[in-house]
């Protein structure tokens, strides 16, 4: 049977990629899409269509939109683009709930090309293999999620390269996939000539700009919840930065560590030693760390509840912090007009709620004020991070945003990415 096609529904401008205020280009260690000879190919190109489907339309294309200028490149060369991903978690079995089929209207509307898709169950590829050798020159298709078989969260050689079988040339193009040693993502990566699509090395170049190679004083803004979810990352950070800003919930675990009342804040007091562990280390790195000195307190975990501001050293034993105090913002601006590069992860406060949105709005603006007059590279990504600079109206407006949650969040921690590493030259 072959492909079904989703005519686009109109045109869209993809967005670029982004160009980073550095001296000098990056050194690549990794292979990228003009190292292929892509005339007449059949390129599988490993793409991240995990994306927010509602009623069966997708409500937020921005990873589609990221692989637009990929698949024009691949297209532009008369070759085939065969798109592979996983969606939700089907449990390694076939279920019509996860099908890609419902996200391919977007890819055509993303890309003003017509998208066909072609349904397997990774058991039998025959079919699928009948349907891409008789589309045309410059097809765009989409393959049924690959975790419908249990053999590509378990990175099965044998589904490598049974999906192998299907191309000529393997590119991928999905850093938020990159930290999980699948078969579409590392597997298939050593059986196929291999390349990064232009995303991908997009954001390899802005994560090598951020802290591999960074401008310096390198500044981190670390924020969250948390502390047990970022222990990793933290302990990475104070090797690496010269100033490390610590908000959000999990400031109130350090400040709780250094001997201060939190009142009824989110706390995790069972990690203080593990705080002040990492304070050790952090003056033993010369890293300075940033707590804040004033707190928005309330006594409901409302929005548009009742506040008061308090210093760090006097909180209200029934209160909660919620928000970081002026004198915080200042102390945070003031390091960010110091550092030549400011990477990030997560808000400084309960930004989902007014007004304790007020000192991540603020450190925003001015990150993304700084970044606009040429002052700072700044690198930022991570889940609420990148719904955080939205409601601040400054997604757009720093270096680089990652839309890669977990693939984030490992690089910030220092730890190789299986998808990555099968790129290497």
């Amino acid at each position: 049977m072959g492909p079904r096609f989703h005519p686009l529904c109109h045109s869209a401008t993809p967005r670029e990629r982004p160009t980073l205020p550095e001296d000098k280009p990056v050194s690549q260690s990794f292979k990228t899409l003009d190292e292929l000879d892509l005339s007449g190919k059949r390129v599988l190109l490993r793409a991240d269509l995990n994306v927010p489907v509602a009623d069966g339309k997708v409500t937020d294309a921005t990873r589609i939109e990221r692989l637009v200028p990929t698949i024009r490149e691949i297209v532009k060369h008369d070759a085939k683009v065969i798109l592979l991903s996983h969606f939700g978690r089907p449990k390694g079995k076939v279920d019509p709930e996860f099908s890609l089929e419902q996200v391919c209207a977007a890819i055509a509307d993303a890309t003003g090309h017509p998208v066909g898709f072609v349904a397997t169950d990774w058991v039998d590829v025959s079919a699928a293999k009948q349907a891409i050798d008789e589309a045309p020159a410059g097809s765009v298709l989409v393959l049924e999620n690959t975790r419908f078989h249990p053999g590509e969260e378990e990175n099965d050689p044998e589904l490598a390269k049974l999906m192998a079988s299907l191309g000529d040339l393997y590119v991928n193009d999905a850093f938020s996939a990159a930290h999980r040693a699948h078969a579409s993502t590392e597997g298939l990566a050593h059986l196929l000539p291999s390349a990064a699509g232009l995303a991908m090395q997009a954001e390899l170049e802005a994560l090598e700009t951020g802290l591999g190679k960074p401008k310096k004083p390198v500044v981190a803004i670390v924020g969250g919840a948390k502390v047990s979810s970022k222990i990793d990352l933290l302990e990475n950070l104070v090797t690496k930065v010269d100033g490390l800003v610590i908000g959000g919930g999990m400031a109130n675990t350090f400040l709780f560590a250094m001997g201060y009342g939190v009142g009824k804040s989110l706390c995790e007091k069972d990690l203080a030693d593990t705080a002040r562990r990492i304070l050790d280390k952090a003056d033993k790195s010369g890293c300075a760390i940033i707590l804040p000195v004033d707190a928005v307190v309330s006594w409901h975990f409302k929005a548009n509840s009742p506040t008061r501001l308090y210093g760090v050293d006097s909180i209200d034993p029934d209160g909660m912090i919620l928000d970081i105090g002026p004198q915080s913002i200042e102390r945070i601006n003031g390091a960010i007009d110091d550092a030549h590069t400011v990477v990030w992860n997560g808000p400084v406060g309960a930004f989902e709620m007014t007004p304790f949105d007020a000192g991540t709005v603020a450190i925003a603006k001015h990150v993304a004020k700084r970044t606009h007059d040429g002052h700072l590279v700044s690198v930022a990504g991570g889940g609420d991070t990148v719904g955080a600079l939205a409601h601040a109206d400054v997604k757009d407006k720093l270096t680089y945003v990652s839309t890669a949650g977990g693939a984030f969040l490992e690089w910030m921690e220092g730890k190789p990415l299986p998808g990555v590493q099968a790129l290497k030259k």
